[in-house]
């Protein structure tokens, strides 16, 4: 008598699970590698950005950023004093250019690995968190140029020679550029804040309920980025660039509230 090959209901290997949306769950091995690939894109653009924007974009920019400098210090310079520190604060200011540019792909490859098995109807909801978190991004940068840089130079740059004409700042470029990219980035990335939260509350992935227990903590670490960013330790400082992680964490909060009630992505 022939032996009939083991069917799905008599063999011993359970069915492969599958997710809420009726997709297949990945193995641990497949989240990786997916990882993987939503990094390398991210990466990709963020190259392209920076080769887009590498010449003349880059220059007029650096000029842009010593503005605020200029309206602080007379006769403002920035000087370099090695070799490579030019073309490393070039390239600084490039890479920073670079990620603006690619923001839309790094926000939506983020989501899009956090959230699987979206389906059509549910992308339509992601697109317009993607493009307001980017433009979060660029009203940040914003932020941080136009309120955050004016009075914290004046702080930094300006008192030692309002105390005495013998004390004149002579700034490289590469501390003046360091500092002022990574306030802009940072800002820049915390405007995204509350549409990211309101993205994943939407996905059903956090709730304001936990957030909301999570405040001592987030401002605890508003501080502690604050502290990073700033190279200074005067509270002023800190506080302009603290303060505005802190009220966004609370928006963000707010947001979540208000789309929660619906999540995409059913438990």
């Amino acid at each position: 008598m022939a032996v009939q090959p083991p069917t799905e209901a008599t063999s011993g290997d359970p069915p492969p699970e599958e997710s809420p949306q009726g997709t297949k769950a990945l193995t641990i091995l497949e989240h990786l590698r997916e990882l993987r690939y939503r990094v390398m894109v991210a990466g990709g653009a963020v190259v392209l950005g920076i080769l887009v924007s590498f010449w003349p974009l880059t220059g007029y920019f650096i000029d842009f950023l010593a503005e605020p400098g200029r309206q602080q210090v007379d006769d403002f310079t920035l000087i370099f004093t090695e070799p490579l520190e030019y073309w490393s604060s070039y390239f600084r200011v490039s890479l920073l250019l670079g990620i603006t540019l690619a923001m839309p792909v790094i926000v939506y490859q983020m989501l899009a690995f956090v959230s699987p098995g979206l389906n059509k109807d549910e992308r339509r909801w992601l697109y317009p968190i993607v493009i307001g978190a980017s433009l979060a991004f660029v009203a940040g940068g914003a932020f941080a140029y136009y309120i955050e840089l004016p009075p914290a130079l004046r702080f930094l740059v300006n008192e030692p020679s309002n105390i005495t004409e013998d004390i004149q700042p002579f700034i490289r470029i590469k501390s003046y550029i360091d500092f002022v990219t990574r306030m802009i980035l940072v800002t820049g990335l915390v405007f995204e804040l509350p549409l990211v939260v309101m993205g994943l509350a939407k996905l059903g992935l956090v709730t304001s309920r936990k957030l909301l227990g999570w405040w001592r903590y987030a401002i605890v670490i508003a501080f502690l980025a604050a502290a990073v960013v700033t190279p200074s330790i005067d509270p002023i400082t800190q506080s302009l660039v603290a303060g505005p992680m802190i009220i966004l964490y609370f928006v963000g909060i707010a947001l979540a509230r208000l789309v929660e009630g619906s999540p995409i992505i059913r438990r």
